[in-house]
């Protein structure tokens, strides 16, 4: 399972990258090969406030219903509809079509910081060694 360098973690398994003040979210290879066959997702309306390390969503796979936790604070500004049509897709291609949701930046908030100050959160973000590292202990 290969694991992209330029993107961070969480032990959420969800993995996010950010350009321009705005965070793409999803989950990721591992999350969505423990799940197996992902057969519905459930996201935030664009215009919703996400809060790190709250609960924003849900995967259903044919396994279980999971919970996705924010990595980030901000305001969902676009949701990729592909996931409602053909869920499936989170499991074949999670990194590129396979995205869930991009959030605007709380512009005061660094995403490291506002991940480290929510409750129940993670304490850090994970760049891809550490991820790999955290997910074979797993």
């Amino acid at each position: 399972m290969s694991i992209p360098e330029n993107l961070s973690y969480t032990k959420e398994h969800e993995w996010l990258s950010v350009a321009d003040g705005v965070a793409t979210v999803g989950i990721t290879a591992f999350a969505a090969e423990s799940l197996g066959d992902i057969v519905f997702v459930q996201l935030p309306a664009a215009g919703t406030q996400v809060t790190a390390g709250e609960v924003f969503g849900e995967v259903e796979s044919t396994k279980s219903v999971s919970e996705l936790y924010s990595p980030v604070s901000g305001e969902v500004t676009e949701v990729n509809e592909t996931t409602a049509d053909s869920p499936e897709i989170v499991n074949s291609d999670p990194y590129t079509e396979g995205w869930l949701v991009k959030v605007r930046l709380r512009a005061e908030v660094p995403p490291a910081e506002a991940l480290s100050a929510a409750e129940g959160a993670s304490t850090q973000l994970l760049d891809a060694a550490a991820y790999t590292e955290f997910t074979q202990e797993s």
